[in-house]
């Protein structure tokens, strides 16, 4: 498996504050929401609006900088392969 299977922090009740995104958006697009809201983190909520994670820079970063990284790689799939191990 690729280090993106730990690069997504799971929900829980710390982190509450900051700019929250959908999951669909890609890493590069939260890696400027996060620059433009001078944010190190975001939190992550899927189409029913409920918090599914919280991603930091330094994680997106790492996904941006792996070997397998591609520019259509989605938040919602960081998440997918957390879950599958």
């Amino acid at each position: 498996m690729t280090p993106v299977s730990s690069q997504f922090r799971p929900a829980t009740t710390q982190d509450e504050s900051g700019p929250q995104v959908g999951d669909y958006m890609t890493v590069e697009v939260a890696l400027s929401v996060m620059a433009g809201a001078r944010a190190g983190h975001l939190i992550v909520r899927d189409d029913d609006g409920r918090r599914t994670g919280l991603v930091t820079r330094a994680q997106l970063t790492a996904v941006r900088d792996g070997s397998t990284y591609t520019d259509r790689i989605r938040l919602r799939e960081l998440a997918d392969a957390r879950l599958s191990h």
